[in-house]
């Protein structure tokens, strides 16, 4: 059974920067692809960040260029690096495999506010 555990998410002024940390209990080389989503009050979950087992990277149209994603097999941790955020980042992150499991951890708020 796959468990994710998020954290990093706080309050911060637009412009400003976060490193979100997704620890999860299975071995990253036995998970294709590994992604980070989002979702804010009202909307759909979204994937946002996607990167495979060779390291291979996706963003949405919306982060492209300010968020980055990356992962550490040795310690089974995917991290998503953001700047630049704006008032649109605030949301509830969430990790888990692309495709999408069943198993969702409980997230991380990223609150963008002046």
């Amino acid at each position: 059974q796959l468990q994710f555990v998020e954290s990093g998410g706080s309050l911060v002024q637009p412009g400003g920067s976060l490193r979100l940390s997704c620890a999860h209990s299975r071995s990253l080389t036995s998970i294709y692809a590994m992604g980070w989503y989002r979702q804010a009050p009202g909307k759909q979950r979204d994937l946002v960040a996607r990167i495979t087992d060779g390291g291979n990277s996706y963003y949405a149209n919306s982060v492209e260029g300010r968020f980055t994603i990356s992962r550490d097999t040795a310690k089974n941790t995917v991290y998503l690096q953001m700047n630049d955020l704006k008032f649109e980042d605030t949301a509830v992150y969430y990790c888990n495999s692309v495709p999408r499991s069943n198993y969702w951890g409980q997230g991380t708020q990223v609150t963008v506010s002046s």
